[in-house]
């Protein structure tokens, strides 16, 4: 089994690459990224992240071999593929600006990683991160089963995580579910939220569990605020998460970022929704029941993710 993880030379990329290792389930991982010069210098991130994970493998003790490479023939066969290349959004520019830059990126990628292995599936980190699923679907030509994002695991982490630290047990022992887009237009579904069993609701009075949802609204904000960049950590280990599903065909539900066609009243969009992740990809969507309030957060949400798509598509038009 094979896995290659596209922006490996990054953070999150090569985060995603040792945790997929560190899991012991492929054979192989393929860390790709671009070379980068300074002066008359020429540097391999990619290569050199590669060896650095594969030379700890006799200590942490998994066999899955790591390798770094600039060069997309190298992908051949891959079975999964994560996309995290892009570029964060810098001081002085626009929305559109990171829409473009990205959004080419993506196509780029995705139209290379389609030649070497065009039956693949494709998991897509990179931000915006909805659009930029959109983006990579349109440019696969893969079923709408092949192409997801990475959103909603690593939204739901936090929600949990948070929830926690407040009630002072294991994260294991939480269920939880967000839908709607990655960012300050999720949904929480407190309903939905569980300690081993137990409704979150009997256990935190709803100021608190309010502060909670708003803080996970804006986590990567707040990693940003912290450290000056974004999180990598856990993304990473959510994006290998669902490598692991796919690959060991565990059937595990998991709110991930999938192409609607009419599920919840919302069609043609990529939007975070529960799916059962195994062989193939999304084998299903899962409806679970709303209320009215809930039913319009998600519309609510799902509008703001088609905004920002029309401008992406009218962009691309100019």
């Amino acid at each position: 089994m094979k896995v290659t993880v596209v922006g490996a030379g990054g953070n999150v990329g090569s985060t995603v690459a040792l945790t997929v290792a560190q899991r012991d389930f492929a054979k192989e991982v393929v860390m790709v990224d671009i070379e980068q010069k300074e002066g008359d210098k020429t540097f391999y991130p990619s290569r050199g992240r590669a060896l650095d994970q594969w030379e700890s493998a006799p200590v942490h003790g998994f066999d899955t071999r790591l390798t770094g490479t600039v060069d997309y023939e190298d992908t051949a066969d891959s079975d999964v593929c994560v996309i995290t290349a892009g570029i964060p959004r810098k001081p002085g520019m626009s929305r559109d600006d990171l829409l473009e830059i990205n959004a080419n990126i993506v196509r780029s990628v995705t139209s290379q990683l389609m030649e070497y292995s065009p039956d693949t599936i494709l998991i897509v980190v990179s931000n915006p991160l909805d659009v930029m699923t959109y983006v990579a679907y349109e440019a696969s030509g893969l079923p709408k089963e092949k192409v997801m994002g990475m959103a909603g695991i690593l939204d739901t982490a936090r929600y949990r995580a948070f929830l926690a630290e407040e009630l002072n047990v294991s994260p294991k022992d939480i269920q939880a579910l967000l839908m709607g887009g990655h960012g300050d237009t999720m949904v929480p579904l407190p309903r939905y939220t569980t300690v081993s069993g137990i409704p979150v609701t009997q256990l935190i009075d709803s100021d608190k569990l309010d502060g909670i949802v708003e803080r996970t609204k804006k986590g990567g904000g707040e990693i940003v605020g912290l450290m000056g960049t974004s999180a990598w950590y856990a993304p990473g280990a959510a994006a290998a998460q669902m490598v692991e599903a796919i690959m060991l065909d565990q059937n595990r539900i998991f709110p991930c970022c999938a192409r609607l066609t009419g599920e919840y009243g919302i069609d043609n969009l990529y939007v975070g929704v529960p799916v059962k992740l195994g062989h193939g990809g999304i084998k299903e969507i899962l409806e679970v029941d709303l209320d009215e309030k809930e039913q319009d957060l998600l519309a609510e949400s799902a509008s703001h993710v088609r905004s920002v798509l029309e401008d992406f598509k009218k962009l691309m038009k100019d």
